[in-house]
């Protein structure tokens, strides 16, 4: 099994799953293909006109019409299968390997954070594929604690640190969650019945702030998606903090956490970075128990 993450042109990055199946390509070919096949493992119900340059539709569960169209851009049999999917692009390959073959699936995406989404999700297709091939029952099971397994895999839990206008810095943390907004918001308030809802002008809740980064009264609240502050150096505003929980892959919310600060506080910034990525690694595994 080799799963691998790159960065291709235009800011766009390749998911790449590699799995070894115990049937020939001509038996996968046809579960790859055949719209009756895969309803049973693929994440929609497909339509497909099985030619180069075939339209292609895509139906989730609960949907009457198409969610997404597609176009057959590679059709080599049974080898290569591949289309668009929206604006992305999956490539399914099969070489033969004894008495079976090696599936190859790259995934193109524009959407770098949602890597692990992605890949948790092709994981338990793949996985549903094979039980499939075999005759085994599909299970479906919770794959948060795989999609946070391959967050660190993918190196997805870093923050990024950019030069703003003024010559200062911000600090940028994206990250996708395993459960909704409004869970992910309680996590950080603490319980309801203990704990009033944010508001501007109250102390910062404790899951929404480290001891790294001082923080004032909350500037601005709008639950449960928006919090910010000022951060404190010597007791006098230094920068702004601000969390703001958005839509995610549909797996859960996109969390994403910034901090501004002076040119002269790089001391404060190489701290505060440890400091959230170490935060915020603590808020996913509490979301795991949810």
């Amino acid at each position: 099994m080799k799963d691998t993450l790159a960065q291709t042109g235009g800011g766009r990055s390749a998911l790449r799953l590699e799995r070894r199946l115990a049937h020939p390509p001509e038996k996968v070919w046809r579960a790859l293909t055949d719209p009756a096949q895969l309803v049973h493992w693929f994440p929609s119900e497909v339509q497909v006109e099985l030619e180069i340059g075939g339209r292609m539709g895509f139906v989730f569960p609960g949907r009457e019409a198409p969610d997404m169209d597609g176009v057959v851009t590679e059709l080599d049999p049974p080898h290569v299968f591949a289309f668009t999917w929206g604006e992305d692009e999956l490539r399914w390959e099969l070489r033969p390997e004894g008495d079976g073959c090696v599936l190859t699936l790259t995934h193109t995406f524009g959407d770098r954070f949602g890597a692990a989404s992605f890949a948790s999700g092709w994981h338990a297709c793949i996985t549903g594929l094979a039980a499939l091939l075999g005759g085994e029952e599909i299970a479906h099971g919770d794959m948060a604690e795989l999609h946070e397994k391959y967050v660190e895999a993918f190196e997805l839990a870093e923050g990024a640190v950019e030069t703003t206008e003024d010559g200062g810095w911000r600090l940028r943390f994206e990250r996708q969650l395993v459960r909704p907004a409004e869970t992910a918001w309680r996590t950080l308030t603490g319980p309801a019945d203990d704990t009033p809802e944010p508001a501007a002008g109250a102390p910062v809740p404790f899951g929404f702030r480290t001891d790294a980064v001082p923080a004032g009264p909350i500037t601005e609240a709008h639950p449960p998606r928006v919090l910010a502050y000022a951060w404190e150096r010597d007791g006098r505003p230094a920068g702004t903090v601000r969390w703001e929980l958005t839509q995610g892959t549909g797996h859960g919310a996109r969390l994403i956490l910034t901090q501004t600060g002076p040119a002269d506080a790089e001391a404060e910034r190489t701290e505060a970075q440890r400091a959230w990525r170490h935060h915020i690694g603590l808020l996913a595994a509490e979301l795991l128990k949810g």
